[in-house]
């Protein structure tokens, strides 16, 4: 299996400080469950927007690929702030 690269914007690595540890944690493991099994409840957001949504219980993961083997995270938002 082909390795995956995961690239952080420096706004999500602030988004998950900002995150209490439990939760934090939660994404974590959601997000290594993504890349590993490819299921989750990912959505392809509407243009002209060219990124991803991955739901991870009260939290938001955007995410635009790169490559055939790469994502970069954006952001880690709480569901209510996602989208504004």
């Amino acid at each position: 299996m082909a390795r995956i690269t995961i690239r952080w914007s420096p706004e999500a690595r602030s988004d998950l400080r900002a995150i209490d540890r439990e939760s934090a944690l939660g994404i974590l493991h959601c997000i290594d469950r993504y890349l590993t099994t490819r299921t989750g409840d990912v959505k392809k957001l509407k243009p002209p927007l060219i990124r991803f949504r991955l739901r991870c219980g009260d939290y938001r993961i955007f995410f635009s690929r790169f490559g055939d083997q790469g994502i970069e995270i954006e952001r880690a938002r709480n569901r209510q702030d996602a989208y504004r």
